[in-house]
């Protein structure tokens, strides 16, 4: 499998779960930089690498009226103090060509959404920076669709590529997790990471927002471990009830020691057996 570093973390086969992880949008600075410092004395406790995640822009939420975030300039400046405050590795969506420049010369790693996964030119731009780059596979493809992705991004020669799996369109208004993906997308030699809160989207399930079930949060957590992800992406809110996005699938930020805890536990056997 090749090897991804983001900020100093090493990524891939061998090397410990890490964990992309942080408010869905940027709603302001406090609560950003409270989640990101309660976050990274976790993850510290817990030897887990933390590279944290919030978006400066939700460009496809459901309906016009919903906060989208303070924008990239506002926002990538946020993330920026959150990268000095906290020495963690910072992480963004990025969803047109202009953003690239002024966004990788922030963040330690693009991400390039969902509904975006097939969009060449986006892809190619944003890996002839030569950061790392996360694309989350589209709820619209199945796992051995993730292929002609990896042969757009390494075409101009950058390998320093993550894949994340969110879930598979099933029906209206509803998500599944295909737990034999995981092996198929990982063959394909990149490092993966599973999207836990995503996956546990209703999209457009309330009319103009999703729904969503994050119960099952610790149960597909852990399941995605067994089956041997690289990652953890996780959206975590102090407060989700009152979020202005995703508020019904982020976990809460006191729930999040335990959640760790005990994937971490299983992700270590689950290392041993795949090294054996």
């Amino acid at each position: 499998m090749n090897e991804v570093t983001v900020g100093g973390i090493r990524i891939g086969k061998g090397h410990p779960l890490v964990l992309i992880a942080g408010p869905c949008v940027i709603e302001n600075e406090e609560m950003i930089f409270t989640t990101a410092q309660k976050l990274k004395e976790v993850c510290d406790r817990l030897s887990i690498p933390l590279i944290f995640k919030s978006s400066y822009d939700k460009a496809n939420r459901t309906s016009i009226i919903s906060f989208r975030g303070p924008g990239i300039d506002r926002g990538l400046k946020i993330l920026g103090e959150v990268k000095k405050k906290f020495s963690v590795p910072v992480i963004s969506d990025i969803h047109a060509l202009d953003e690239i420049k002024p966004a990788s010369e922030i963040l330690d790693a693009l991400q390039i959404p969902a509904f975006l996964c097939r969009q060449t030119d986006l892809i190619l731009s944003a890996s002839r920076t030569g950061k790392p780059v996360n694309v989350k596979k589209g709820q619209f493809l199945a796992p051995w669709d993730v292929k002609p992705l990896i042969e757009k991004f390494v075409s101009v020669g950058n390998q320093n590529l993550l894949l994340t799996e969110r879930g598979t369109s099933f029906g209206y208004n509803n998500l599944i997790v295909d737990f034999r993906g995981f092996s198929i997308i990982r063959s394909f030699g990149y490092p993966l990471f599973f999207d836990v809160t995503h996956s546990l989207q209703l999209p457009g399930g309330e009319g103009s927002i999703s729904g969503g079930q994050r119960e099952f949060a610790p149960s597909l957590t852990r399941a995605a471990v067994a089956a041997g992800v690289d990652g953890l992406f996780i959206e975590v809110h102090p407060d989700p009830v009152k979020a202005l996005s995703d508020a019904s699938t982020m976990i809460p930020l006191i729930e999040m020691e335990g959640l760790l805890r005990q994937t971490k536990t299983l992700h270590d056997m689950t290392r041993k057996w795949e090294m054996a």
